[in-house]
């Protein structure tokens, strides 16, 4: 997985941890096979303000608010497409989830990269709970891993 990062914010962003973060990610997909083997894809991260987000997500979803992720995906085949992500939100979401901001990161990078996928949440019950199944089993097995 070759990851590309552009940071719009003034928000430090722990590179090196999303990039570990996010092999992991990718083999667990390759273990549980949703997706299969195969040749070095590549993911943007782009981080934005608030506003920013706000603005993407009222223009792309019609939703006037800033958002944790959105994904779009890619034209190119060697690349899986790119995900926005706005940090203010990331770390309101953590205190809420009562996580650590890396923790609350990890976990819509995690969601972001299902929507590349083509899993999709918001059209059906079925699928979001096939989806949200996924990501948390996955999420919790990254998470115990460390300890």
């Amino acid at each position: 997985m070759t990851l590309t990062f552009i940071n719009e914010t003034k928000h430090p962003i722990p590179r090196a941890y999303i990039q570990g973060a996010t092999n992991k990610i990718f083999q667990e997909l390759k273990k549980r096979k949703v997706i299969r083997s195969g040749p070095s894809i590549g993911l943007v991260l782009v981080f934005l303000s608030k506003k920013r987000a706000q603005k993407i997500n009222l223009e792309f979803r019609g939703k006037d608010y800033a958002t944790d992720v959105l994904s779009f995906a890619s034209m190119e085949e060697s690349s899986l497409g790119e995900l926005v992500l706005c940090p203010d939100v990331l770390k309101h979401q953590a205190l809420e989830h009562d996580l650590a901001y890396r923790d609350e990161l990890l976990y819509m990078i995690l969601h972001g990269i299902l929507h590349l996928l083509g899993f999709d949440h918001e059209k059906e019950a079925k699928e979001a709970e096939r989806m949200f199944r996924l990501q948390d089993a996955i999420f919790e097995k990254l998470l115990s891993s460390r300890a």
